[in-house]
């Protein structure tokens, strides 16, 4: 039975109606909050995930670029094989942060209507209070991730068109057309990290401040 419901509550969600999926994971004692919290952290791991490759990307970047002996179709290979890995992370980085978006959306939603349910206002007062302040966390935390995912492309982008031109240009003469370019790719990877650091480590912080707050 309880694995049935885990394959309709799965289904629901594939389907696109977040309505009903929320109120599955409600009936199967999964809160919002819960839910948020699952997926900020999903959305840190693809970051984490994207980090690795970007970071793998420019250290055979490097040896390309640097090549001083060995086998260069091997290092080209290595550093191709880095670029899809880095394409896919970005795409998973891009629907885990609608995934948070939306769970958030409809946590902040039933927050805001449970609000009138207090007859106790002082609690009301302190439950509203509390609102604001995890929505204040939280759209720094969206404007973090945000920013360090619009990094990704640009990134990306110059890095495909180095890797296409080595693919048909695998020669000692277009290794040293792209030493040229190799800081200015650097630069731009070295500022992506960062910023994906400065998301990762919010996504953590906020995490973490979930789970001590009770569930409104």
């Amino acid at each position: 039975m309880r694995s049935l419901t885990i394959v309709c509550i799965a289904l629901l969600a594939l389907s696109g109606c977040q309505g009903a999926y929320f109120a599955a994971m409600d009936s199967a004692g999964i809160s919002k909050r819960q839910m948020l919290s699952g997926r900020v952290e999903d959305a840190r791991d693809s970051q984490k995930n994207t980090q690795k490759h970007v970071s793998s990307a420019l250290e055979n970047y490097r040896a390309v670029v640097h090549f001083d002996g060995g086998d260069l179709e091997k290092r080209y290979n290595a550093l191709n094989d880095d670029l899809q890995a880095s394409e896919k992370s970005a795409a998973a980085v891009h629907q885990r942060i609608e995934a948070v978006e939306t769970v958030a959306d409809a946590l902040f939603d039933e927050w805001q209507g449970e609000l009138g349910q207090y007859s106790n206002q002082d609690l009301r007062a302190a439950s509203a209070k509390q609102l604001e302040r995890t929505q204040t966390e939280y759209r720094e935390l969206l404007q973090n991730m945000k920013t360090a995912e619009s990094r990704i492309e640009p990134v990306l982008s110059v890095l495909r068109d180095q890797v296409l031109f080595l693919k048909h240009n695998l020669n000692a003469e277009a290794i040293g057309a792209l030493k040229g370019e190799s800081g200015n790719l650097q630069n731009n990877i070295y500022g992506l990290l960062k910023d994906m650091q400065r998301s990762i480590d919010g996504a953590d912080a906020f995490v973490r401040q979930l789970q001590r707050n009770a569930a409104p």
